[in-house]
């Protein structure tokens, strides 16, 4: 089944902190990286199910891939995949995922 990619905004964000983030040493790596992300995102599309769960969600249809040490978190719909957010592997997810929820409205 094809779903339609949604991003949130907070995802965007996300996204564009990031590129930002690796802007400040290479303006290169940093186009790359978010035409990198976008493709992933894209990618969704038919293979929304190739991501592993998030373990800090709890939910099944909560999933993530990775991309170098960012996870993309999107959640998973009968028509739709909407990317939740974009976080750097380091961070503490959990504490994150807590304040984000109302957000999603999960």
């Amino acid at each position: 089944m094809v779903r339609t990619i949604r991003w949130t905004e907070t995802a965007i964000e996300d996204l564009n902190e990031a590129a930002r983030f690796i802007n400040r040493d290479s303006p290169y790596y940093a186009a790359a990286f978010v035409k990198e992300v976008r493709k992933a995102a894209r990618s969704l599309d038919i293979l929304s199910e190739r991501g592993r769960v998030v373990p800090e969600s709890g939910r099944s249809d909560i999933r993530e891939i990775y991309i170098k040490s960012y996870r993309l978190i999107y959640q998973v719909k009968t028509r739709k995949v909407f990317i939740l957010a974009l976080i750097h592997g380091a961070r503490d997810l959990a504490s994150l995922w807590k304040k984000r929820s109302d957000e999603y409205q999960l």
